[in-house]
């Protein structure tokens, strides 16, 4: 069979002939006796979809699991709106929220069972973590392999203290090594790129490419749609190198690929790499062959920035290169996760000292700054630790719903799939308490909430949750009514006043203009040199536009169309 063949032959690139051939032959039945699904789209992506991204405890109810309680809010609430539910890590962990995984073929007793995330996905399509790059120091796999066992012994990634490491991207400013001792009595300095509970797996082991195999097609046959290589830049290993996006690395993502076109053609695989944009994009590989969606890192901070100074000069620039080749890929969308606000995308875009800027306002409102090591051993930033909501306010005492209510418009009509944080849909501020508690910066963004006083707060239409909530809804069933926001329809960015951002997306079937005014005033908008239709609707509030005078109130949006959809 020629897919197989595809397969084999990428294990030889990565592990040599012989080795790879080995591979091969420990991987095949795992393929061989999944049950295949067969192919029900048409594409990969659609305009109706809509990712919600959340943790299984981020709402909590009294008598019930947490993963009951978010899939009763999500019939109540999302039905209509969100397409797929992208859960964090939902697996029994030791650190980093759910990061360091302990097991990764069970659930969390405390948020639930596979059979609530099975009953979630019945109504929902589901994305879950493939945490692929390292495995927890407190799990069965990692005491296994402090004992020798079998099938174990080559788990980890030792390597001797006096190797020269300098040249190894790091994206914490945590020491790269780590000592444990074995069972035996020696003591071992292992490979930890994220911290010292986070071991590294060693992939040129056979025993750990098995392993991460089974759990790939575990999780497909759990009902995930698409799957989210978490730190997938870091995979591979080799002394002398960076260690970041090393061809094995991208032959790694193509082996997925390929074995997902193999057994299940319609699951998506979505890398997660938060470097520079042209970095992040050679995961599409050749638009067939690795990752059909990549993080669009970028966008965050150019929003951050751009609400900051009320100018979208750079961001109308970057925006222009969202262009992409093949249809079979596109743009994961976001503007807030469980993580902070990246700024090593702006890398090439921006100078330091306006990342500077971007840290003073965080700090000012109550938000931190997580660095990096440097191979010269100094420190630089790497994510600013604040709710979104509180980053474009910019200011503690503000409530403009409407201003974060614009960043999310402008979110919602570029090219690519749009994911929103249950914390940016529900308006969250920054969560300082949890910060305290915890002593870690990323708190500031993941409190949990309790479900019925969220619900108390959404029946009071003055509530700042009700005002930004309500109208996020709304815009998400509008956009996800219009062929021209599909996520590979085309698109062009028009410049007619550096305080709005102007955005034609367009398909055969229909165009849009989403116009959203990013300043305090109002702004009357030249068409100038664009031809557009004298009199258009705007699909926000259905009212009928003469385009020849269009006044844009602060922070206001309209999208903008020939077509009453």
């Amino acid at each position: 069979m020629a897919d197989l063949d595809r397969v084999k032959r990428i294990l030889q690139r990565i592990y040599g002939e012989r080795e790879g051939e080995l591979a091969f032959e420990r991987i095949i039945p795992l393929i061989e006796t999944f049950p295949v699904q067969k192919s029900h789209k048409e594409g990969y992506f659609s305009q109706e979809d809509v990712v919600l991204i959340t943790y299984g405890d981020s709402l909590m109810g009294k008598g019930q699991v947490p993963l009951v309680t978010l899939h009763d809010f999500a019939n109540r609430y999302l039905k209509d709106a969100i397409s797929t539910i992208h859960f964090l890590p939902f697996f029994p962990w030791s650190s980093d929220d759910g990061f360091s995984v302990m097991d990764f073929f069970s659930i969390n007793p405390e948020l639930g069972s596979w059979e609530d995330v099975v009953a979630i996905g019945r109504d929902f399509q589901l994305m879950f973590d493939y945490v692929v790059n390292h495995f927890s120091s407190q799990g069965e796999w990692f005491e296994n392999y402090l004992a020798g066992k079998e099938g174990y012994a080559n788990f980890a990634m030792e390597v001797n203290p006096s190797t020269d490491l300098s040249q190894v991207t790091r994206p914490r400013s945590l020491p790269l090594l780590s000592d444990y001792k074995k069972h035996d009595g020696s003591t071992v300095h292992l490979w930890t790129t994220f911290s010292a509970d986070q071991i590294d797996f060693n992939f040129k082991s056979l025993d750990v490419l098995e392993k991460m195999i089974e759990v790939l097609l575990f999780y497909v046959q759990q009902g995930a749609i698409i799957l989210r290589l978490d730190a997938i830049a870091y995979l591979w290993k080799k002394i002398g190198t960076t260690c970041i996006h090393l061809n094995e690395t991208h032959d790694m993502v193509k082996l997925f690929r390929a074995i997902l076109d193999l057994v299940a053609p319609d699951v998506i695989i979505l890398t997660e790499t938060n470097v520079p944009h042209q970095e992040n994009i050679s995961y599409f590989g050749d638009g067939s062959d690795e990752a059909q969606m990549v993080y669009n890192f970028p966008l965050p901070p150019l929003l951050f920035y751009s609400f900051l100074k009320e100018d979208t000069t750079i961001l109308s620039e970057w925006a222009k290169g969202l262009d992409l080749e093949s249809d079979n890929n596109t743009f994961f969308n976001f503007t807030a996760s469980h993580d902070g606000i990246g700024v090593r995308p702006l890398e090439g875009i921006f100078q330091p000292e306006e990342i500077d800027n971007l840290i003073e306002v965080v700090k000012a409102n109550g938000g931190q700054v997580s660095y990096k090591r440097n191979p010269d051993g100094s420190d630089s930033p790497y994510e600013l630790n604040i709710t979104y909501v509180d980053a474009i306010l910019a200011d503690p005492e503000s409530s403009r719903a409407e201003r974060f209510l614009a960043s999310q418009a402008i979110q919602y009509v570029l090219p690519g799939v749009p994911a929103t944080y249950i914390h940016s849909l529900l308006g969250s501020r920054n969560w300082l308490e949890g910060v305290k508690q915890t002593g870690r910066a990323r708190t500031v963004n993941r409190e949990r909430l309790d479900v019925e006083s969220l619900m108390s707060e959404l029946k009071d239409p003055e509530s700042f949750r009700a005002r930004i909530f309500f109208s996020y809804i709304e815009l998400i069933k509008i956009r996800k009514k219009q062929q021209a926001f599909h996520p590979n329809a085309d698109f062009k960015i028009l410049e007619v006043d550096p305080r709005v951002f102007v955005i034609r997306r367009y398909c055969e079937e229909q165009t849009i203009y989403a116009l959203t005014n990013i300043s305090s005033r109002d702004i009357s908008i030249s068409w100038s040199g664009n031809e557009v239709a004298a009199r258009m609707t705007d699909l926000i509030t259905s009212e009928q536009i003469d385009t020849d005078s269009i006044t844009l109130k602060p922070y206001q949006y309209m999208w903008l169309s020939t077509t009453d959809a």
